[in-house]
This record gives structure tokens, sequence and C-alpha cells, in this order.
């Protein structure tokens, strides 16, 4: 698994969040909510889809897949100043992140991220850190065909 080390810069989004867990997984919830409502938000960037996770802090300290964290689907603003009603704001701050692609379906994401849990991290000389996780789907991005691609933004600090 191959990842680029990238400092973000910050970014302002603009979306809807829903409280779940990895086990109670209400993703497609959440996007079928947003995605209608999605031509309210007049000042976005680009048209690119944020996918994104707050995780309360100490989340990946003791892993229980029970615990709840903030799942987003956002795009990105050039200000806050005109939020549409029943959404919200969401600034991602500037830090260090691990970007990876993941290429095919995306039922099959999971893959993705146990690789990058169990084999990449561990043997990286970084950790989590206590930002957003998230996913940018471009025009790449096409759900479940098997030449869709994602890039994927977990956060982290040196070991050290």
């Amino acid at each position: 698994m191959e990842a680029q080390i990238k400092i973000f810069t910050e970014k302002k989004l603009v979306g809807k969040h829903i409280d779940m867990s990895f086990i109670e997984n209400k993703t497609f919830q959440l996007w079928n909510g947003f995605m209608p409502k999605r031509k309210e938000i007049k000042n976005a960037v680009d048209l690119n889809l944020y996918s994104l996770e707050v995780f309360p802090v100490g989340h990946f300290d003791n892993f229980d897949p029970n615990n709840t964290f903030q799942k987003w689907a956002a795009v990105e603003v050039s200000d806050l100043d005109h939020i549409p009603k029943e959404m919200e704001a969401l600034i991602i701050p500037t830090g260090l992140y691990a970007v990876f692609v993941h290429k095919g379906p995306q039922s099959e994401g999971h893959k993705t991220y146990h690789s990058i849990f169990v084999e990449w991290l561990p043997n990286s000389d970084y950790t989590i850190d206590e930002r957003p996780h998230f996913a940018v789907m471009d025009e790449k991005y096409k759900k479940e065909d098997p030449d869709s691609e994602e890039e994927i933004w977990i956060p982290i600090k040196s070991k050290n």
C-alpha cells in the first residue's frame, strides 16, 4: 500500500452529518439526505464531494466498532457566509495527512481501510492524529464501477 505524505491546508466545508458507529452504519441514509439538497450550496469551490469522519478523542486507542462518531457528507466552500437550512459548517484544520487512493467499487473500500490501519500504519513512522478523516470523491469516483477512484486522507503525526 502506497501512501503520499501531504500537508493539508485548511478547508471550509458545508454539509450534513449524522452520528453513527461502524456497527450501525448510516452512510447511505446520510448521502440520500445530502445529495438532493447539495444544489442549495451556492458557493461550492468545485464538484468534489467529501465524506468525513470526526472521531472523539482517543477513538482508536481502545477501538470498539460500537463507539459512535460523526459522519459528514459535504462540499468545500469559498466562505461560510451562506449556509443552507438543515446544513452545517465544518473546518478541516491544516495538518499532516497520509493519502491513499482506493481503486474499485465503493463496496470494497473496507479492504483499503484494512490495509491502511492493519498494515501501513503500524509499519510507518506515524500514528493517528486527532483531526477529521476523509475521502475526496472527484470525477474519477463512480460508486460501484471497478474503475472508480477516490482519495482517502488519514490524519497523522510522527511517532517520535
